[in-house]
């Protein structure tokens, strides 16, 4: 994981090129950031059932029993 100084550096540099890049390759761009944000959804959504799945499978822990867990 990136600091915020890292980010914005990276943001930056990145908005410079941006700035100089063509009409069609801002599409092009544009289009793989949205398929990437496609993807990054549908992992999200497996992640979610196959969570759901693992709680009706394997059933829940209380904080309480959490905490006292040592295999944790």
């Amino acid at each position: 994981m990136k600091t915020e100084r890292e980010r914005k550096e990276i943001i930056n540099t990145i908005n410079e090129l941006l700035e100089q890049a063509y009409d069609s390759t801002l599409d092009e761009v544009f289009n793989y950031l949205q398929k990437i944000d496609d993807i990054e959804d549908a992992e999200d959504l497996i992640a979610v059932k196959e969570a759901r799945e693992d709680i009706q499978i394997n059933g829940t822990l209380t904080w309480n029993e959490y905490k006292n867990c040592e295999t944790f």
